[in-house]
């Protein structure tokens, strides 16, 4: 911001590392997947000085170098931490995936980082930028996250930068354009054969020179004349978005009055308002050229991080509370302060196991020590799915990641970030603290997920391993879901999208070596009687000494929806002995949760023992059971039985435009649209019941149907009996 010169301070080949809150910087990078964000990575890494001329690390490989997965799908799917120094402070600057199935991730991030940057590619159309970034844009203004955006592929043919500016403040300021300005207009060299003339520079707008990076270092000029009223203008406007968002009420004023105002006044004012979330500059940046140390706006954007962005001393750390839910006073971001951590990541390393990456908020981190691991899992429905757990570990080694290697650390203090070896019962979204004083930090929120992947052993070696692996995955991955399906007997993962799903598998498989099928997922269908029936059963066998004698006759009602299975004695004159009724009762109920047409449960009937025949010698509970359940058969067999399928009630938000293509797919789906209600400005919750077995991928579909902006919830409502067509259907399939 204010073009300082390049005192670059980072050395690849020694871990950053910062004593003093004052000095980190905890950065997360957001953007469509495409946008850039892995590549803005390596470019600042490489003008911090992390990375040589060639753009790698000192293995040879690059600061992506982090999942065999990535490399394999070219796309990030997990986050990832790059910590330079530069300028005397430290910078973490955190990678996360840009596409939506991976959203887990990069709630992880924003919890780890103090200030975020919103990277849009100048090749993306206005659609897709729209529908990536705007929740999140609107999540981080919730908890007054200071923000910029940065401008990628700016080299694309037919961009323009004033245009695509113009996009972001109509996106992202909409309730105040005039705080999402550039900070520097792009400057362009001689067109080449093919019309197109490739951006060599910059002009700073507060200081008016030209940072020209043609020759890959940066160099600084005057403007020639014919760009000084374009700078004007841009620069008239600039001044006056950020004396509107200045602290000093007067300056407004002298400013209209024509007193001028000094480039410091103004940088230290962009700055303040920049750590407030009040104003979000717009920057360019692209990677060094062929032979360049230094790429175009990279030393703007560290500039603008060291500057501008709040250190952890200026973000309020989470609520924290005892492990038992009482409140604590909140936290400070002390390196003398008690010690509390919290894991944002989980990762499987095949030489050291497990690895926790930590934001430390309060206290110092220190190797070999003993602390208390609390959990309680990340999600906005409690602890479902995840257990609760305590217990105290021995830290392993402290380490800073780049790319494939792990580079030691002293300590970590309040406000950094490390890696953790050896916690062995750490997952993601615990907290660490004293071991004499535990505590529990407030969670993150993450999406349900709600896209089913049912999965089964390949093979019988596979099955003994198939729960340790899920185990682990569910462990590093909060946004993932294991069940247990009682009533299918499936094993199901919910995701949160297809490319999650396929990440879910390819760990399963490469990384815990389980060889697992995709099967097929189930819901949980029901079964009822259609009409009244009676059935007796007999359970008559002799085969020398004692045999099996038992008689009872019974008589099946349908019971309004959710009332369950009802058995009633009637028997009179003592027709079936008084300790053999409940015998009867264990068959019924037995054989009723068996199914009796198609394998599903048997509910909502009401169960009448009339009549009976017994033994003295040959009836026992056993032979009761076996007369139960083959009435019960008998019975069904009279009347015809229909399949009940659930009902799912449904609840999805979407911008206003989409409402009607939401309500016309919901309809599609044999589901009944209840209501809608107004979720805010431009957006509607669209009410909705819908069979659960036309919403399995729903998760899938909205996303097209909405152009990636909807959301939705689903929750259990009640069985109904399903179509006569669907169910001979389902029938067919068993």
């Amino acid at each position: 911001m204010g073009e300082k010169a390049n005192t670059a301070a980072g050395a690849a080949g020694r871990a950053p590392t910062a004593d003093r809150p004052a000095a980190v910087r905890n950065v997360v990078l957001v953007g469509h997947s495409g946008s850039g964000k892995t590549t803005l990575v390596e470019a600042l890494a490489q003008t911090a000085g992390a990375l040589n001329r060639a753009g790698r690390v000192e293995d040879g490989g690059t600061v992506s170098d982090y999942d065999e997965i990535e490399h394999r799908r070219h796309r990030s799917v997990q986050l990832s931490l790059v910590p330079v120094d530069w300028d005397g402070y430290k910078i973490n600057l955190l990678d996360t995936p840009g596409y939506a199935d991976f959203v887990g991730e990069l709630r992880a991030g924003l919890r780890a980082a103090d200030a975020a940057l919103f990277v849009v590619s100048a090749a993306q159309e206005a659609d897709a930028v729209a529908a990536s970034t705007r929740m999140i844009w609107e999540e981080c203004a919730a908890v007054g996250m200071p923000r910029a955006i940065v401008v990628t592929h700016l080299d694309t043919a037919r961009t323009d930068f004033a245009e695509l500016t113009g996009v972001c403040a109509a996106l992202f300021g909409h309730d105040d354009p005039d705080a999402v300005l550039p900070l520097y207009l792009p400057v362009r060299g001689p067109e080449g054969a093919d019309g197109h003339a490739p951006v060599t520079g910059l002009v700073g707008l507060l200081s008016e020179r030209i940072l020209d990076y043609s020759t890959g270092v940066r160099t600084e000029r005057p403007p020639d004349e014919e760009q000084r009223p374009l700078i004007a203008e841009a620069r008239a406007r600039l001044i006056e978005g950020i004396i509107a968002e200045s602290e000093d009420e007067t300056l407004m004023d002298r400013y209209l009055a024509g007193e001028p105002v000094d480039v410091k006044t103004l940088v230290d004012d962009l700055e303040k308002a920049v750590a407030r979330g009040a104003f979000h500059p717009v920057l360019a940046a692209a990677p060094a050229a062929a032979g360049g140390s230094q790429g175009l706006g990279t030393l703007e954007l560290l500039e603008l991080i060291t500057g501008g962005f709040p250190s952890p001393l200026e973000h309020e750390p989470p609520a924290v509370t005892t492990p038992d839910g009482r409140p604590r006073p909140p936290l400070v971001c002390d390196p003398e302060g008690p010690l509390v951590a919290e894991v944002v990541k989980t990762a499987s390393d095949p030489y050291v196991g497990r690895v926790s990456l930590v934001r430390v908020f309060s206290g110092t981190l220190r190797p070999d020590e003993t602390v208390h691991v609390s959990g309680h899992g990340l999600t906005d429905r409690g602890h479902e799915g995840r257990n609760l757990h305590e217990a105290n570990e021995r830290v392993g080694g402290l380490t800073s990641p780049f790319g494939k290697q792990q580079r030691p650390m002293a300590h970590c203090v309040a406000g950094d970030l490390a890696c953790v070896a050896r916690l062995g019962r750490a997952e993601t979204g615990d907290t660490i603290s004293a071991k004499d004083d535990p505590l529990l930090i407030e969670p993150w929120s993450l999406p349900e997920p709600l896209l089913p992947l049912a999965v089964q052993a390949h093979g019988k070696a596979d099955e003994d391993r198939l729960s340790q692996g899920l185990a682990r995955l569910v462990a590093e991955d909060p946004a993932l879901r294991l069940e247990q399906n009682p009533d299918t007997r499936q094993v199901v993962l919910w995701c949160l999208g297809e490319a999650h799903q396929d990440v879910v598998l390819e760990r399963l498989r490469g990384r815990y070596g389980v060889q697992v099928d995709a099967v097929p997922y189930r819901v949980s269908l029901r079964e009822t009687f259609g009409g009244a029936a009676a059935g007796r059963g007999r359970h008559v066998k002799q085969s020398g000494g004692h045999g099996q004698y038992a008689v009872c006759e019974i008589e099946v009602e349908p019971l309004p929806p959710g009332s369950g299975v009802e058995f009633v004695d009637k028997v009179v004159g003592g027709a079936v002995p008084r300790q053999f009724i409940s015998s009867v009762e264990k068959g019924v109920r037995a054989q009723a949760a068996r199914g009796v047409a198609a394998g599903y449960p048997l509910v909502d009937i009401r169960v009448t023992l009339k009549d009976g025949k017994a033994h003295s010698v040959d009836s026992s509970d056993a032979a009761f059971q076996t007369a139960g359940a083959l009435a019960l058969r008998e019975a069904a067999a009279e009347v015809p039985v229909h399949l009940l399928e659930p009902v799912a009630e449904v609840r999805v938000m979407v911008p206003d435009e989409y409402v009607g293509p939401v309500m016309s797919d919901l309809s599609g789906r044999r589901g009944r649209v209840v209501g809608t209600d107004q979720a805010g400005p431009g957006r509607t919750v669209v009410r909705a019941e819908v069979p659960e077995i036309e919403i399995g991928r729903y998760a899938i579909d909205l996303r097209s149907v909405s152009h990636g902006t909807g959301r939705f919830d689903r929750a259990y409502a009640r069985h109904e009996p399903m179509p006569r067509h669907l169910a001979e259907q389902v029938r067919a399939e068993d």
